[in-house]
C-alpha cells in the first residue's frame, strides 16, 4: 500500500507540485486581498471618525463665535453711547420745553398731557416724550450731565434737534456696522485658531501613537477648545510651547475694532449722515419709500454706490491696526506691561512672534478678500432690513404693519422725522445688547438669514493646510517613522476634497445671491 502510494506520487509529482503551488498562491493572494479589504475598512472608519470630529469641532467653533461676539459687544456699545449721548440731548431739550411752558403759565405736570406742539415748536411733542419714556440713559451721561451743562454754551432748540438727528442715526448705524464686522472678525480668528489646534492635536496624537486605533477621539472636549487657559497639568496632548501665548495675543487684536475701529466708523458714518439727513428738518413728514431711499443713499456713501465699489472697499483699517500700532494694541489691552515692553511704537521681536505674524497676515488677507466684502454686505443687508423694514416702519408708520409692504402701501403712510428718530434711538440699545443671543434680535437675524457666514467660516476652517509647522512642531515630529504615512499628508488628502466642495458651495451661493 505504501509502496503503491510512493509509486503514484513519483509518477504525478509534477502535477502535485503545480497543484500545491496553485493552492499556496491562492492562499497568499486571498490573505493579501483580505488584508487590503481590512485596511480599506479601517481607513474608511478612520476617515469617517475624522470627518465627524472635524464637523463637531467646526459646529462648536461657530457657537463659540456667537458667544464671543455677545461678550465683546457691550464694550463697543459703551464706547459709542459715551461718544454720542443722545439721551442727554433729549433731557436738555425736555428742560427747554419745560422752561418755555413754565413761562407761558403751564406747569411741568401738564407737559405730558399737553397736545401736540405746532410746527413752530421745532419738533414733535409725542416724539420727544417717546425719546424720554422709552430710551435708556447711560450712567456716564447722567453723571456728566450736571458738569457739562455748566461748561457748554446753551444751545437753541433747533441746534439740539439737529444734533439729535445726526447723533441718533450715527449711533445706531455705528453699532450695526460694528456688530457685522465683529461677527466676521471673530469668525476669522476663532476658525483660524480652531483649524490650527485641530492640526496640532492630530499631529500630537500621531507622534504619541504611530498606529492609533479607530477610537482615538474618545474625549473630544479635551482638544476641541482653543487654548485660552493653560492646561499644563492635563494628560491630553497639549499644543506646542508658546501656542497659548500666541493665541492670547492674537485674540487680543479685536481690541482695535472695539476701541479704535468703531471710532473711525463713527466719524465716517457721522459725515455721511450729515450729508444725507443734514438738510431735512425733523418736522418734515417722510414716507416709507423716501426713508428707504435716504437709507440707501447713506449706505452708498459709506460702502460704495455700486457693487464693484462695495467689493473694492477696504475695511482692514477698521478691523486690524497697522504694524506700527500692533504693540500699542497689546499694551492697551493689558497683554504687555510697560516693564515688559520697550516704550516704542515699533513692534519688538518678543511681542510679535513669527507664528503671530503669520496669523495676522492671514487675517488681513481674508479681510481684504472679496469673500469678506460680499459676506459683510449681506450681513448689513439683514441688519438694515431688521432696523428699517421690521422695526422703524411698523412702529413709526402705524398703518403699515397690518400686511407686508408693497409699492402702493409704501407711498401712503407718512411720519415725521422726529418720530422716526425716536424709534432709531431706542433701537441703538437693542443692536448693542449683549448677554444671550435671544436678547439680540439683530445678531440672531444675521446668523439665521445670512448662510454665507457659515460658508465663509467653513472655507477658513478647511484652509490653512499649507502652513509650515512651527519650530516646536518640527522638533516634536522630526523623529516620526519614515514608513508611517504622515498625519499631515493624510489630512491634506482628506481636506483637499472637502475644500473643493466648500469652494463649489461658495460659488453656488454667490451665483444665487
Amino acid at each position: 500500500m505504501i509502496a503503491a502510494t510512493r509509486r503514484w506520487a513519483r509518477r504525478n509529482r509534477n502535477g502535485l507540485a503545480i497543484g500545491f503551488g496553485i493552492v499556496g498562491a491562492a492562499y497568499v493572494a486571498g490573505q493579501y486581498i483580505v488584508g487590503k479589504i481590512s485596511e480599506a475598512r479601517e481607513r474608511m472608519a478612520l476617515d469617517r471618525i475624522a470627518k465627524e470630529n472635524m464637523k463637531r469641532r467646526f459646529e462648536q467653533n461657530q457657537t463659540d463665535c456667537t458667544f464671543t461676539v455677545l461678550a465683546l459687544l457691550p464694550t463697543v456699545t459703551e464706547n459709542v453711547l459715551e461718544a454720542l449721548p443722545v439721551e442727554q440731548l433729549t433731557q436738555e431739550l425736555q428742560q427747554k420745553k419745560a422752561e418755555r411752558l413754565a413761562r407761558s403759565g403751564v406747569t411741568v405736570s401738564d407737559i405730558g398731557s399737553s397736545g401736540p406742539s405746532s410746527n413752530t415748536d421745532g419738533g414733535d411733542a409725542g416724539s420727544l416724550s417717546s425719546f424720554q419714556s422709552s430710551s435708556y440713559v447711560h450712567a456716564s451721561q447722567t453723571a456728566d450731565a450736571g458738569g457739562d451743562e455748566s461748561l457748554q454754551p446753551r444751545r437753541t432748540k433747533q441746534q439740539l434737534w439737529a444734533e439729535i438727528k445726526v447723533k441718533s442715526i450715527t449711533r445706531a448705524l455705528t453699532l450695526m456696522y460694528s456688530l457685522a464686522f465683529l461677527e466676521l472678525l471673530t469668525r476669522i480668528q476663532l476658525n483660524l485658531l480652531g483649524r490650527l489646534n485641530y492640526l496640532s492635536s492630530v499631529l500630537a496624537s500621531s507622534s504619541a501613537s504611530p498606529s492609533p486605533p479607530p477610537t482615538r477621539s474618545r474625549d473630544p472636549s479635551s482638544s476641541e477648545r482653543i487654548a485660552l487657559v493653560d492646561s499644563s497639568n492635563s494628560p491630553s496632548p497639549r499644543p506646542p510651547a508658546g501656542a497659548f501665548e500666541t493665541n492670547r495675543r492674537y485674540l487680543t487684536f479685536s481690541w482695535w475694532l472695539l476701541h479704535r475701529g468703531s471710532s473711525q466708523l463713527l466719524s465716517e458714518i457721522s459725515t455721511a449722515v450729515s450729508e444725507v439727513f443734514g438738510s431735512i428738518p425733523v418736522t418734515e413728514s417722510l414716507t416709507a419709500t423716501s426713508l428707504s431711499s435716504l437709507v440707501l443713499q447713506l449706505r452708498a456713501r459709506i460702502e460704495g454706490p455700486t457693487n464693484p465699489d462695495r467689493m473694492a472697499k477696504r475695511w482692514l483699517p477698521y478691523l486690524l491696526p497697522q504694524p506700527h500700532d500692533e504693540e500699542l494694541v497689546l499694551r492697551e489691552a493689558g497683554v504687555l506691561t510697560p516693564a515688559s515692553s520697550p516704550d516704542t511704537d515699533t513692534p519688538s521681536a518678543s511681542s510679535i512672534t513669527p507664528d503671530l505674524r503669520h496669523l495676522l497676515a492671514e487675517t488681513a488677507d481674508l479681510i481684504d478678500s472679496p469673500h469678506f466684502n460680499h459676506t459683510a454686505t449681506l450681513l448689513l443687508n439683514s441688519a438694515f432690513s431688521q432696523l428699517i423694514d421690521r422695526t422703524v416702519i411698523p412702529q413709526a408708520f402705524p398703518s403699515s404693519h397690518a400686511s407686508p409692504l408693497t409699492d402702493e402701501r409704501l407711498a401712503t403712510p407718512t411720519a415725521k422725522l422726529a418720530s422716526i428718530l425716536a424709534v432709531i434711538t431706542r433701537q441703538a440699545h437693542a443692536i448693542g445688547r449683549g448677554g444671550d443671543v435671544a436678547n439680540n434680535e439683530y445678531l440672531s437675524k444675521m446668523e439665521e438669514e445670512v448662510k454665507e457666514v457659515d460658508a465663509f467660516a467653513a472655507v477658513i476652517f478647511a484652509r490653512n493646510l499649507d502652513r509650515e509647522p512651527s519650530l516646536e512642531e518640527q522638533q516634536d515630529h522630526e523623529k516620526e517613522d519614515e514608513n508611517t504615512p504622515s498625519a499631515r499628508d493624510e489630512l491634506r488628502r482628506e481636506m483637499g476634497a472637502v475644500e473643493g466642495r466648500l469652494e463649489e458651495v461658495w460659488g453656488r451661493v454667490r451665483g444665487v445671491s
